[in-house]
């Protein structure tokens, strides 16, 4: 009986060629295929995969000629060629490439190069099946149990029909090889000889030896195995709860980011706004006082150039009555002009030189050291802590995904109030000084210093941003198509005009019925509009610090418009123009 009995030629065939291997190779999932095959297979691929398992390697791995198979399989095809060649119409792919490490290990132990030994007890040699059909090959004989290795395990063609060794691992129900001397299952280890013998090989050569059953070893190590996946799984579930626990901790960076930008920027405005405050008035009441001192120094100044005047023309009558030859005039005219006319005592007088500012300065100082206050609270607590009650608004986590919804907007020259100068690019509008002379059209607003935008919205969510820079006051939002637009309007939700006003630089109200005055802690820049049409909702949001101002709920029964109006120019305090900026989503 040859080795070839029990290894067919699908054992040693690759699966690309169908051929039997010629330099086979193994990949690092295990599978073998000729050398040359599995790089054709791989050139030109745009990844690397086995052809059998469909494994994908990220790198292609660095193939090496598996030595020990090729051996292996040129003595198979030695020993086929003698027994009269391969079967040439037996081209089946096999199912799994890789050859068991065992059967490689042990049928590599069993060639015929392994020199012959002799047993302690000079029982006689058994020789192999597997030596009388290998032409030109010496016997191999194997001792009873004195080898200085581990007992090999047997060849196939040693083994018992319960277990068979193929290229796809163990063909038997059982996986118990058995002893090639006594034909028994080898079922215990020798710890003294490091060997896996039968309970025969036990008591005949060693029982005096320290062994134990394999199953009972094999217990032992599947009970460190449950306990080793236990702690691997623990492993995994504290790393899956950290992964979660910094993916949280990220998410509430994110938003205390977000909620301390919006704070520092509204304490910070505060102080600023403060300081341009007493700037303005320090400014106005240093140029009251210039004014009031130059006024009372032109009348002082008046006075005394009269004086002057009076003292010059006396001065001038001493002189001439001091020459005079007349005695006798000279005596009479001498009570009147030897007296100084009346005068006023300017010793005491001065310009005053207090401007009136150190109540300015005080204020400010105040306001300062309160800012001061609010600082080291914000050192010991956060800016969160310490200012969230302060201030009303918060910042929206919707500000980044309402802008994803940008419209472009443009203003409609048709409807723009005489009086308004718009843009060549239709993106800014200022109010002028008078009014321009433009065709009186049914879409013009007459009396409101408004214009609306081409864009008519019917559906889905639209967003545009305006920048209002430092104007005292301007109209935003949206109006119905059909509204009103001739005389006097009144701009509230029922009339359909929905939007937020600024009045007096710092006073922000919602044309609701009846007017909404809203508080707001952070002057805006730039303010974004947001509609969604089918929920009826038109939101503002303070752009630069990101914080929704608020929104208006209603239901919308046809088109409505982009609205905007610079409101009157107050004599250039307000004549910045209202300008449609595009949306930056990068933040």
């Amino acid at each position: 009986m040859s080795l070839n009995t029990f290894l067919d030629s699908d054992q040693f065939t690759c699966s690309i060629c169908l051929d039997i291997f010629n330099n086979p190779s193994s990949t690092p999932c295990g599978h073998s295929f000729c050398v040359s095959c599995i790089n054709q297979y791989w050139d030109g691929a745009k990844e690397c995969q086995c052809p059998l398992c469909k494994r994908t390697f990220q790198k292609r791995p660095d193939l090496q000629i598996n030595r020990t198979l090729r051996e292996i399989t040129e003595q198979y095809r030695s020993m086929s060629a003698g027994n009269g060649g391969l079967a040439k119409d037996k081209k089946v792919r096999v199912q799994d490439g890789a050859m068991p490490s065992a059967l490689i290990n042990e049928l590599t132990k069993r060639l015929p190069r392994v020199p012959p030994k002799t047993s302690l007890n000079s029982k006689e040699r058994v020789t192999t099946p597997m030596a009388s059909s290998v032409p030109n090959q010496s016997p191999i004989s194997v001792a009873s149990g004195a080898s200085e290795e581990l007992p090999a395990i047997a060849l196939p063609s040693q083994l018992s029909g319960r277990r068979r060794f193929t290229m796809s691992g163990v063909a038997s129900s059982q996986n118990i090889p058995i002893c090639q001397i006594h034909q028994r299952g080898i079922m215990i280890i020798c710890l003294t000889d490091g060997e896996y013998i039968c309970p025969d090989c036990e008591a005949e050569e060693h029982s005096s030896h320290n062994t134990v059953k394999v199953e009972d070893v094999w217990i032992e190590k599947q009970a460190q195995l449950k306990e080793t996946e236990q702690k691997i799984q623990e492993m995994i579930q504290q790393r899956l709860r950290k992964i979660e626990e910094i993916r949280i901790s990220v998410a509430n960076m994110k938003l205390a980011v977000e909620q301390e930008t919006a704070s520092s920027v509204c304490i910070f405005s505060e102080l600023v706004a403060a300081i341009e405050r007493s700037q303005s008035d320090l400014i106005d009441s240093m140029e009251v006082n210039r004014k009031t001192s130059e006024q009372l120094a032109d009348t002082m100044v008046q006075q005394l150039e009269q004086e002057v005047k009076e003292l010059q023309q006396r001065e001038s009558a001493v002189a001439k009555l001091s020459t005079s030859d007349d005695y006798v005039q000279g005596i009479k005219s001498f009570p009147g002009v030897c007296s100084i006319p009346p005068t006023k005592d300017w010793s005491g007088v001065s310009v005053a030189s207090d401007l009136g500012t150190s109540a300015i300065y005080k204020s400010l100082a105040a306001q300062v050291e309160k800012f001061q206050e609010r600082l080291r609270s914000v050192t010991e607590t956060g800016f969160i802590a310490s200012l969230l009650e302060a201030s009303p608004t918060r910042p929206q986590p919707r500000m980044k995904r309402v802008q994803e919804y940008s419209t472009d907007v443009t203003l409609d020259c048709n409807t723009a109030h005489p009086r308004l100068i718009l843009s060549d690019s239709m993106k800014s509008v200022r109010c002028g000084e008078r009014h321009q002379l433009l065709p009186d059209n049914t879409e013009r607003f007459d009396r409101v210093v408004c214009v609306l935008g081409r864009e008519a919205i019917s559906s889905g969510r639209h967003y545009w941003e305006v920048l209002v820079g430092g104007k005292t006051d301007w109209d935003l939002g949206v109006a119905r198509q059909s509204s009103n637009r001739k005389g006097k309007i009144d701009v509230t939700p029922s009339n359909g005009y929905w939007f937020l006003s600024l009045r007096d630089k710092n006073k922000y109200a919602f044309r609701t019925e009846p007017s909404t005055d809203v508080h707001l802690n952070l002057r805006p820049n730039k303010i974004g509009i947001f509609v969604d049409y089918e929920r009826g909702q038109v939101s503002f949001y303070n752009v630069d610090a990101k914080i929704h101002i608020y929104t208006f709920n209603d239901n919308f029964t046809e088109c409505i418009l982009p609205f905007f109006s610079p409101c009157t120019n107050k004599s250039g305090k307000n004549d910045g123009p209202l300008v449609i900026t595009p949306v930056d989503k990068s933040d």
